[in-house]
């Protein structure tokens, strides 16, 4: 079939993109490291490292932990958030809009920083069958900001970075993007403040799911 679309391929973000999990996150990080009596981070200092591959994530929000421990803190984090993962869903709009860039055949993925286990378990809904036709993770390849991801994306359906798109809530998936030589797109209702997405040079910072899905339909 003849794509005659700007973006042959576009990559999702999942949490805080996709996903409405961004406080739910924040909250198991949080509770994780009360579990193990060390200092709770902020709000603010859970949600940065949102999007990264876990390890690097607690060491960053818990940057005094002696490095064996990190599967500790590892284990209570992943106890906190499957015991309240049904508490979450999809942003609204989300499926529409997917559904609308599945018809004008684009190839939909996902590079989240969620490992391979969580991803799948939130991709087993029946509402997301057949939807995303390849998706990385943080624990298969290198975390954010890393290319990686996007690259093997890339290199699975040979489509070059002028034709790719990364949408994400981060600036480690901005900046992701710009690694991999691809264009991006912010949204400014996840964890990181779209005030940082500037020097990252993103084509659109959408505030909504509604106004992601024009812009996508419009531009993509």
């Amino acid at each position: 079939m003849t794509r005659s679309r700007r973006f042959d391929l576009i990559a999702f973000d999942w949490d805080g993109t996709l996903f409405d999990s961004t406080a739910l996150i924040v909250r198991c990080i949080q509770r994780a490291a009360q579990d193990l009596q060390l200092p709770v981070p902020s709000d603010q200092e859970a949600a940065y490292v949102i999007g990264l591959g876990l390890h690097e994530a607690l060491q960053k929000v818990v940057p005094g932990l002696p490095p064996e421990r990190y599967p500790e803190l590892g284990q209570r984090y992943r106890h906190h958030y499957f015991a309240a993962q049904h508490e979450i869903s999809l942003f609204q709009g989300t499926l529409e809009m997917l559904a609308a860039l599945k018809d004008r055949h684009h190839w939909l993925t996902v590079a989240t920083g969620k490992s391979r286990r969580g991803l799948d378990e939130a991709l087993s809904s029946t509402e997301l069958k057949g939807v995303f036709d390849a998706s990385r993770t943080a624990d298969e390849t290198f975390s954010k900001p890393h290319p990686r991801m996007l690259e093997e994306l890339m290199a699975e359906f040979g489509v070059p970075p002028e034709r790719t798109l990364m949408i994400g809530d981060t600036t480690h998936d901005l900046e992701m993007a710009r690694n991999a030589r691809t264009a991006s797109v912010g949204v400014s209702f996840g964890a990181h403040d779209p005030a940082a997405f500037a020097p990252l040079n993103p084509l659109f910072v959408a505030h909504s799911t509604p106004e992601l899905h024009a812009w996508l339909l419009d531009n993509a």
